[in-house]
């Protein structure tokens, strides 16, 4: 690839941006009270000097301050996949709150059994709790797991994401062992104090760690997704569950992202087995939630603690977790929107979309490849794909990933700022994808001029 023509390509997409969005760049320059002028510091991970500011969303559209109507196949970086303001979640929400009333009163809903019931159908996992979050879900499973197992380490692979939980913050380092991820902020001690690490699809290094027999729990996405798709290879899967037993160790599942395999996400389409599962996100349908779920025996096990204080004091909890609000935009989520037949067209529009992608990278024969997971694609600058986390991290480039988004945003298609991946949801049209074919292709061509 010709760097100077990319870097030229860039600059006049950057350029074209600030044209575009005066209004955008105005809000931006005015928000002075925000730390890094953004409602979170994440907000400023976006190609160009500034954000597009949101006006409206409804189902695959938003729409921004300038007037500029999108395609959004970020759809809030999973939190929005079931589609923007879904009018069956609005209209549970509204119920709840303005009508009922009653969000935050601290007292249980018949909807929690009801959602807990259905999470149960899709996963497996006998027993729910809720959070607001994920990272939330990932923090609580963790104590849990500490406390039933009394070991004091949490396993993570490299570079997978599971909010900001401090035990996850961790990566292989060039000496093939843990070391602290780059860039973390403020972290409470030295991560390998908490936590071991080992790469994704290499299960000797797996056992390596296990077998120091101090690990608690691995806490795990079964495919990697905030590096890039980083899909498990053939047995991978079935042999960590196998040697987690082997080694007295819990298996957590982190579906916040995976959840785009399919209703039950990786554990349901691969019959996984794990210990616990978390998720959050898209079960909420734009409304902040979160859940844990525990096999029978493992919540029998913690219940049966006398000396586990998991009423009052004993971090298992927040005082809006498992609020009336977020439970009835779960079951609305559950029951109405993320519906088995939601997922079978939303995985078939990925496939059509990563199948447009795989035109444009054969036409020019460029080394990438494209993953997909379910209703989520991404492409890829590496071929082969990287089956590793660290692979996927040093397979990055920055410059050519700003060109792509700028342009494709410049054009009415937003994907997601962190990387190259496009989420359906269940508003989204073949002719969304097909735009997306369309603009691709036309920005590879001007790559290749």
């Amino acid at each position: 690839m010709d760097r100077t023509r990319l870097q030229d390509l860039l600059a006049r997409e950057s350029a074209d941006a600030e044209r575009l969005n005066p209004r955008s760049k105005a809000a931006y320059a005015r928000a002075e009270h925000l730390f890094g002028r953004v409602p979170m510091t994440w907000m400023n991970k976006t190609a160009g000097a500034f954000p597009r500011y949101l006006d409206t969303a409804r189902g695959a559209r938003v729409t921004d301050i300038d007037g500029h109507e999108y395609i959004d196949f970020s759809l809030g970086d999973t939190g929005a996949m079931a589609g923007h303001s879904p009018a069956v979640v609005a209209e549970a929400v509204q119920r709840r709150f303005a009508e009922q009333g009653g969000a935050t009163a601290m007292l249980p809903t018949e909807d929690a059994e009801w959602v807990g019931a259905e999470l149960t159908r899709r996963f497996g996992l006998a027993r729910w709790s809720f959070a607001l979050t994920a990272t939330d879900a990932n923090r609580w499973a963790i104590r849990l797991a500490r406390a039933v197992t009394d070991r004091p380490k949490i396993l993570v692979n490299s570079y997978s994401y599971h909010g900001s939980v401090d035990e996850s913050l961790i990566v292989v380092g060039p000496d093939g062992h843990g070391t602290a991820r780059p860039g973390n902020v403020g972290a409470p001690c030295d991560v390998t104090l908490t936590s071991r690490v080992a790469e994704f699809n290499d299960l000797a290094q797996l056992e390596r760690e296990l077998a120091h027999g101090d690990v608690a729990a691995v806490l795990m996405e079964p495919a990697l997704t905030n590096i890039g798709i980083v899909l498990p290879e053939p047995g991978y899967l079935a042999a960590v569950r196998e040697l987690t037993r082997k080694y007295g160790t819990l298996l957590i599942n982190d579906e916040t992202h995976t959840f785009s395999a399919g209703p039950g996400g990786c554990t349901a389409a691969w019959d996984l087995e794990p210990d616990l599962l978390t998720i959050g996100k898209a079960i909420g349908g734009g409304i902040p939630a979160g859940a844990y779920g525990l096999s029978a025996e493992l919540a029998d096990r913690l219940l049966g603690r006398a000396d586990l204080d998991l009423v009052d004091m004993g971090g298992v909890g927040g005082t809006l977790a498992g609020n009336a609000l977020s439970v009835a935009a779960m079951r609305a989520t559950l029951e109405h929107v993320l519906t088995d037949e939601a997922f079978a067209h939303m995985a078939k529009l990925s496939e059509r979309f990563a199948a447009g992608v795989q035109q444009g990278i054969d036409a020019h024969a460029l080394p990438w490849t494209v993953s997909r997971l379910g209703a989520r694609s991404e492409y890829r600058f590496a071929s082969p794909a990287p089956r590793t986390g660290t692979e996927s991290e040093a397979a990055g480039d920055p410059e050519l990933e700003d060109f792509l988004h700028l342009y494709l945003a410049n054009r009415g298609i937003l994907l997601t700022p962190f990387h190259s991946m496009a989420l359906m949801c269940p508003d989204t049209t073949e002719q969304d994808v097909d735009t997306h074919t369309r603009v691709f292709a036309d920005a590879l061509a001007e790559l290749a001029h």
